[in-house]
């Protein structure tokens, strides 16, 4: 090699630097597990059906064919980096190959996308739109191939005549939930998804976190919607119709109105539900404040007495029926807390008629959460008083902005408004329920204080956060009582911990469990997230900034809470507490279809 050589990569020697080349550009790549990853950075893009960066590589699909000169037609999302890689990525041959597989599915594919519920937001409406596809030289799926439309879940909708079998589905729940509910049946043309046997959704294991949902980039898995009940209620005069709306639904709503991930829309959001006509607006994160004062009570007193511990957090629904399910024989681990929307609710239905000056049969409670188990909770019968729940109707992050839409209101552009009070009162530790480590966090600011009767110096305990780590223990000390915290976000992760229990090498003393990826940051009924996993990383910051801006950053130190407590509820885990705000689960679920 010559000296024009050695001078001309001179840099790439010296700094280990590695670079390929898109479309003749230059581009530098790192740690990138795959071409699709590094082309994205690149600020360019192919399409992809099956791709999830955070769920491995199946390269299915065959939509992000990429020509590399010296090897072909390859996958981008299943093939390395190399340095020096040549790669193009709109060629004759690749647009061909990604055509073709777009006439393949559509030809297999319920094309009624006008009335589909993903219409708008469809991979496969998108791509055939940006590649033209006019006319499918294949024959349609015959009308006797089609199969019935499933929704026997309260959470979910599947419609198996809109699956591409991309697998995105199959792979989140067995990687993120360890659950493997979906799977691939039969073979050839008769390959379908579904869950085991056949069954119904409502008929299987399902926990109902919707993180199929989240990844799947079509009509066949779709959030069951109440939007058109709950418009029902408030058209009606003689109802008045109330709302809370839970923390992580503040910094994702934003995204479908053009706002960036994490900015929180707290205020617009209170404004865009005042003008679709609700009559009173609260905020999940004063109810959050309250779970704050009855778990961090019980948790104190389970460590002084030493029994049914670790203590594990109840917030999430998934969490509460996997353990039903999978492990009944511990259910004396969860707290006997509700959630934050589950205290808040019965709170409403005590308080507000009176106040009001309305029966209780003219309520309606609606909660905005960012979850899909959530409308599976809102049916529990322990939830629910005279034959009635307490939360009439839970609707999506998702199902909101539909609503905001629908009304035909420019949500940007409204100017900010507080929410009701006593019940909008919250604090920082509030308002970090929304992800992974929050409740925790939250706990332990309290839970400090109550034990020692001394002021924390510093709130923030920032090793129990994090979007990517989906398992953190932190070493606390009470007042000389060492405390070991866990937290965990996924369910295949919580399993790893319910065995350290069953073994007896659990080192800690409480166990916080999420069961999707992140926390509600990213839950089901979030806007779509799966194609970008800094998205969660942005909400999150968003509730943390939040959290730092705001006086009040213990939930027992809000004033509300406090006023509560001295008209209604005497003190924490008093007889009158345990009557509104917490319930007892049992193993109801046990005796599941796998062992039939």
């Amino acid at each position: 090699m010559g000296e024009g050589w050695l001078d001309k990569h001179k840099e790439l020697i010296m700094t280990d630097k590695k670079s390929l080349f898109i479309d003749g550009k230059e581009v530098e790549f790192t740690d990138e597990p795959n071409l699709l990853e590094v082309i994205r950075k690149a600020g360019m893009n192919v399409p992809t059906f099956c791709y999830r960066p955070d769920l491995t590589t199946f390269g299915a699909c065959r939509m992000c064919v990429v020509e590399v000169e010296g090897r072909g037609i390859q996958s981008s999302c299943t093939m390395p980096p190399e340095n020096g890689l040549k790669i193009h990525l709109n060629t004759e041959k690749t647009r061909r190959i990604r055509k073709t597989v777009l006439e393949l599915l559509l030809a297999n594919h319920d094309r009624e996308c006008l009335t589909c519920e993903k219409s708008g937001n469809c991979d496969l409406q998108k791509y055939a739109n940006e590649y033209g596809i006019k006319d499918i030289r294949f024959p349609d799926k015959p009308a006797e191939d089609y199969l019935p439309v499933d929704d026997s879940s309260p959470s979910l909708v599947r419609d198996p005549n809109k699956c591409i079998l991309c697998g995105a589905c199959v792979r989140a729940c067995d990687e993120f939930q360890g659950h493997s509910v979906l799977g691939f049946a039969n073979r050839g043309s008769k390959t379908v998804v579904q869950p085991m046997n056949g069954r119904p959704l409502g008929q299987v294991d399902c926990v109902n976190c919707g993180q199929c949902v989240a990844v799947c980039p079509t009509g066949a898995l779709t959030i069951k919607s109440d939007t058109e009940n709950v418009w029902k209620e408030i058209t009606n005069p003689n109802k008045k119709v109330v709302v809370q709306m839970a923390p992580a639904t503040r910094v994702a709503l934003g995204e479908m109105f053009g706002l960036k991930a994490g900015e929180n829309s707290i205020k617009l959001m209170n404004a865009a539900l005042r003008k679709i006509g609700f009559d009173k607006i609260f905020d999940t994160n004063f109810s959050a404040d309250l779970t704050i004062m009855e778990e961090a009570t019980e948790f104190l007193e389970r460590l002084k007495s030493g029994q049914n511990l670790p203590l594990f957090t109840s917030c999430c629904p998934a969490w509460i029926k996997y353990i039903e399910t999978a492990h009944p024989e511990m259910l004396h681990h969860l707290s006997s807390c509700k959630s934050p929307m589950s205290m808040l609710s019965p709170v409403l239905v005590d308080l507000l008629p009176s106040q009001m000056g309305i029966n209780r049969e003219d309520l309606v409670v609606v909660a905005i959460m960012p979850c899909t188990a959530k409308k599976y909770e809102c049916k529990r019968p322990e939830l629910a008083r005279n034959g009635r729940p307490d939360t009439d109707y839970v609707i999506t992050t998702q199902e909101l902005g539909k609503m905001i839409k629908e009304a035909g209101i420019d949500f940007s552009n409204l100017e900010g408004e507080d929410a009701d009070n006593p019940f909008g009162e919250y604090s920082g530790a509030g308002t970090i329920f929304g992800a992974s480590g929050g409740v925790a966090e939250a706990a332990v600011r309290t839970a400090y204080e109550f034990a020692t009767g001394e002021p924390l110096s510093d709130v923030n305990f920032t090793p129990l956060r994090g979007t990517t780590n989906r398992c953190r223990d932190v070493e606390l000390d009470i007042k000389g009582t060492k405390v070991v915290v866990r937290v965990v976000s996924t369910l295949k992760e919580a399993e790893k911990s319910l065995q350290e229990i069953k073994a007896g090498t659990a080192p800690f003393q409480m166990l916080e469990v999420m069961a999707c990826p992140g926390g509600c940051i990213n839950g089901g009924g979030q806007p779509r997230s799966c194609d970008d996993s800094r998205i969660k990383g942005e909400r999150a910051k968003g509730l943390y900034k939040e959290d730092s801006e705001l006086n009040l950053r213990k939930s027992h130190m809000n004033p509300s809470i406090q006023k509560l407590y001295q008209e209604y509820l005497q003190h924490p885990n008093s007889h009158k507490a345990h009557e509104i705000l917490h319930t007892i689960y049992t193993d109801k679920f046990a005796g599941s279809y796998k062992d039939i």
